[in-house]
């Protein structure tokens, strides 16, 4: 786990949310997995980090990649909240996973 993802982890105890799955493995047959997941609502939440260090994910072939495994995970029916560092410190990303939790029960 990163240390962003912690800090994730970190105010989702704080403020009391359901503990989610981490590492979350949800296609059938591809390897990939979710930062965070609670498979019963669907909803999965991935951390994007190295956004201003031109990290993995930010260049070409590593975004092109993330594209089809979000667009894997939306056709099985996943909602997908993608949050970076700004958001996660603030607090506006678990404010959000909150009411996204809230609105799927």
């Amino acid at each position: 786990m990163s240390q962003l993802e912690s800090v994730l982890e970190f105010h989702l105890k704080a403020h009391k949310l359901p503990k989610p799955i981490t590492e979350y493995k949800f296609h059938p047959t591809r390897r990939w997995r979710f930062d965070f997941a609670w498979p019963d609502k669907k909803l999965a939440v991935e951390v994007e980090g190295g956004g201003w260090i031109n990290g993995r994910h930010n260049r070409g072939q590593g975004f092109a990649n993330d594209m089809e495994k979000y667009h894997e995970a939306m056709n099985l029916g996943w909602n997908i909240y993608r949050c970076n560092s700004e958001l996660i410190k603030s607090g506006r990303a678990v404010e959000l996973i909150q009411k996204l939790l809230s609105a799927s029960r």
